[in-house]
């Protein structure tokens, strides 16, 4: 049985592109199960309880050499801890190419797209596999989550044209409303402890050479002033896992999702520094407005590696 799984911290893309990609392995003679490797972020029970699908087991210590197939990451930083000591063997990805090697020829499939349900569709298609009813719902959910519904940068036509077909056979009427009530999940935070805000989407990043390492989080919600109500806690549980894990830098934006704007918290004077020189903006109160910079892939992550890149 093949091991599918996304990356630590899984967002809604993660978890259902393992659902997913573990169906379709398996309708087409390869046996897989899909696995996560942390814990859920508040919008992906949602998407499984409106879809009757349990939540995935985690990853159990694999064995070295275990052949294993990995959706929505390819870095890793962002695996399972003894992913140099496995084998992988696939890969679907709408991330750039990080530092994965592979023993052997390995099935890989990137696509500069919003989400990897937009590309699980079209191996769907091109194995000629007719969509099932559940995976088209999970789909659907992964491209609403990972596009905010189509407010992203990322957002491309091919996920737009998969939205579209996906909802009919989803039995999803309304996309619009669906979308709202993902993003009402997610954002219901009630008294979750800071550290679990900071590390609902979390990744550690290299930047530089020789590379530091930053971790940059996102709180993606519908009512941000929550979020910034709780910037001492939050700023406190950045301090700690800088500490915990000897980073150089931490930053977490909170994404206001219907205004499509980005205040991004800002610990120290380091980050400070690198903010003001990365992004051109200045920080007040503990906090850098980034404007309309919401998608860390797109428009935050390319602008540190830049201004970290070694000069020439």
């Amino acid at each position: 049985m093949l091991p599918v799984f996304g990356h630590t911290n899984p967002d809604t893309d993660a978890i259902t592109s393992a659902l997913v990609y573990a169906r379709l392995l398996t309708r087409q003679g390869v046996p897989a199960q899909a696995y996560r490797l942390g814990e859920l972020n508040f919008e992906t029970p949602f998407v499984l309880r409106e879809a009757g699908v349990e939540v995935p087991e985690l990853l159990p210590k694999l064995p070295a050499g275990t052949p294993v197939a990995l959706v929505d990451h390819n870095e890793s930083a962002q695996s399972v801890p003894n992913l140099p000591e496995l084998t992988v063997t696939r890969v679907v990805d709408h991330h750039k190419l990080g530092d994965l090697t592979t023993a052997q020829p390995a099935y890989l499939r990137f696509e500069p797209v919003g989400c990897t349900a937009t590309i699980l569709l079209g191996l769907h298609r091109e194995a000629r596999m007719p969509v099932e009813r559940l995976d088209a719902r999970l789909m659907l959910s992964a491209i609403l989550s990972d596009t905010l519904h189509f407010r992203s940068p990322t957002t491309t036509p091919q996920d737009r044209e998969a939205v579209a077909f996906l909802a009919p056979i989803a039995g999803v009427e309304d996309v619009g409303a669906y979308a709202l009530a993902m993003f009402a999940a997610k954002s219901d935070l009630g008294d979750t402890p800071a550290e679990t805000l900071l590390r609902m989407d979390y990744k550690v990043f290299p930047f530089g050479d020789p590379p530091q390492r930053w971790g940059l989080g996102v709180i993606e919600t519908t009512n941000p002033a929550y979020v910034l109500g709780r910037q001492a806690e939050l700023l406190a549980a950045m301090d700690r896992a800088r500490a915990e894990e000897g980073l150089s830098g931490v930053l977490l934006s909170v994404v206001d999702i219907l205004n499509e704007t980005n205040l991004t918290l800002v610990l120290s004077a380091t980050e400070e520094k690198v903010l003001r020189e990365a992004f051109g903006v200045e920080v007040a109160g503990g906090r850098a407005d980034l404007g309309n910079r919401i998608s860390r892939k797109k428009q935050i992550v390319p602008a540190l590696e830049a201004y970290f890149a070694p000069e020439a």
